[in-house]
């Protein structure tokens, strides 16, 4: 069977929830039958505008049953679907419709559907859902499981736009044979995580279904024993969780260094007691990880472990097993954190270009710091400028009309990645950096500055950001993102200062940060400086803060 077939045939015969929603505080669900339903009167409107196998049809919209439905539609009837971010500015919707060339756009509401058509993009009709899922779903033959089309291997089953941390976004196309691939392996090691069951899983999902990840996390669950509750208000999403109740989820390292920060916030303004016996078993935690201990370390554990933290984790979810982290490399102490409270962080790393997964953390195994081993069925290696390759049935087909980057990124047949990294003698692998991120000084050092990066922020907490420059320059200059627009942060320059000499320590001078910059107020999506996902947007960033970049250069040349 396809995992199409796959996902019908546990849909038909699951009169459980399958899927929800999160709305004022109360659940909105569909059953598998009542989700095929749906899937069904999509078609239905599919069809009716002669839309075949192999033409393209736009998505957006946030995370939904409706959107759900409309991705399942367009998959059976060999529809391309293509996910917008409902969150793009206009200028990125025209230059994502105008690659794709999407036959039909399928909007949420009319709002979105108005910056659609605002955006200059021209041609393709734009349908909103309210239209596409009128009348009576539960009547007659509609509720009948209507065969998906059964897609080849080297079928495109969908194109995914790139975040484009740097110049404009590609489409990537998945096709059947990926997304089956990813699948089984996805199932393989939550299966491992789950163990035997016979109740479903609860599951939660608050990323966008736009990116890779979050689209196999859902097809996923839908094809096992789960029922997946969507977030419909992200300024809410703590106390959906709570609701929710899910045994895992995935997450983006952005969100996990906030729950943290907003804990040990806690733990401050509770101050007494609660603040000791959490600073003591912090410092006991990690001299049992360094193999350090001295005489009460275990007795400040046992203490926290019985006092303090079953308290915290009730708040971020009383029935997790584990939280799931991707898109980026997490810090090693905000993995450690959890794990002192008795969360395990699995971190998997992938690209859209590998259908999300290369790498996936054993549960029970995982490191600090690494990403764990490669999924069976794929090969990993490291090229000698330390990029790191990828071949497997993951890796995608090519860019959407594309040829020349498609043969430059799939070069001697194996996926040049652009990440570097390397593996341990178990085969355990760790992110290093970004070759484009790579920073050249113009005494010829090769600076990778994520590492650097992580560093300064792990050495000041109330820090959101910290991007260094300094390419074809003499010496590394950091800007430092999160004090109050109002200047209220405890985020001072002497801070700051304080910081990079402590990171500065025992370091080469070619690594050595020796100016920054604070700049008042978090990078943000909104701002145009992070992606969707969280990431940097180096590019912007450096464009919006050339002038005070350039003085810091001056200043210190002077």
């Amino acid at each position: 069977m396809t995992y199409l077939e796959i996902i019908f045939e546990r849909l038909a015969r699951t009169g459980e929830p399958v899927l929800r929603e999160v709305r004022d505080g109360q659940f909105v669900s569909v059953t598998g039958p009542e989700l095929l339903g749906l899937v069904r009167q999509a078609r239905s409107f599919l069809a009716g505008r002669e839309l075949q196998k192999g033409h393209r049809c736009a998505l957006v919209g946030p995370n939904s049953i409706r959107w759900v439905a409309l991705d399942l539609a367009m998959m059976a009837e060999g529809i391309i679907a293509v996910p917008l971010d409902p969150r793009q500015v206009r200028t990125e919707f025209a230059a994502v419709i105008a690659d794709a060339t999407p036959r039909l756009i399928c909007s949420s509401d009319a709002a979105l559907a108005a910056s659609v058509r605002e955006s200059g993009a021209t041609g393709p009709e734009v349908a909103l859902f309210d239209d596409i899922f009128k009348g009576d779903i539960f009547t007659g033959e509609s509720l009948a499981a209507k065969p998906p089309l059964r897609h080849a291997y080297d079928d495109a089953v969908t194109i995914v736009y790139t975040s484009g941390t740097s110049g404009e976004p590609k489409g990537v196309v998945l096709n059947a044979g990926n997304i089956t691939f990813v699948l089984g392996r996805t199932n393989e090691r939550l299966d491992q995580l789950m163990g035997a069951r016979g109740k479903p899983e609860s599951v939660f999902q608050y990323a966008p279904f736009c990116f890779a990840a979050a689209r196999i996390l859902l097809l996923t669950s839908l094809s096992r024993n789960s029922v997946l509750t969507l977030s419909t208000d992200l300024s809410k999403v703590a106390d959906e969780i709570r609701l929710a109740a899910p045994h895992y989820f995935v997450n983006v390292p952005l969100f996990l260094e906030r729950v943290r920060r907003k804990i040990e916030e806690s733990v401050r303004k509770r101050g007494g007691i609660t603040e000791e016996i959490f600073s003591r078993a912090r410092q006991a935690y990690s001299r049992l990880r360094e193999q350090k201990t001295l005489f009460g370390d275990a007795l400040w554990l046992a203490v926290a472990n019985r006092a303090l933290f079953p308290a915290i984790r009730k708040s971020i979810g009383p029935n997790l097993k584990a939280l799931i982290c991707g898109s980026a490399p997490l810090a090693p102490e905000t993995q450690l954190f959890f794990m002192m409270l008795g969360i395990p962080v699995l971190q998997v790393y992938g690209l859209t270009e590998t259908t999300a997964i290369c790498t996936m953390d054993v549960p029970n195994r995982a490191e600090p710091g690494r990403v764990g081993p490669a999924i069976p069925g794929i090969e990993m290696i490291v090229a000698g400028n330390g990029e790191i390759l990828v071949r497997g049935p993951n890796v995608f087909p090519g860019y959407w009309r594309r040829p020349e980057e498609t043969a430059k990124a799939l070069e001697g047949e194996w996926l040049h990645t652009g990440d570097q990294g390397e593996a341990d003698a178990s085969g355990n692998w760790r992110i290093t950096g970004r070759l484009k991120n790579l920073i050249v000084l113009n005494s010829g050092h090769n600076v990778a500055p994520e590492p650097l990066e992580r560093e300064l922020a792990t050495h000041l907490p109330e820090a959101q950001q910290v991007v260094l420059f300094g390419n074809q320059r003499s010496f590394l200059a950091a800007l430092v993102a999160g004090g109050a627009v109002n200047g209220s942060s405890n985020m001072t320059e002497e801070r700051v200062r304080s910081a990079v000499e402590s990171v500065n320590a025992g370091l080469p001078h070619y690594k050595q940060i020796r100016a920054f910059h604070v700049v008042r107020g978090p990078f943000s999506i909104e701002n145009g400086l992070l992606t969707s996902n969280g990431k940097l947007k180096r590019d912007a960033i450096a464009a919006r803060f050339s002038a005070e970049i350039e003085r810091l250069y001056q200043k210190k040349q002077a």
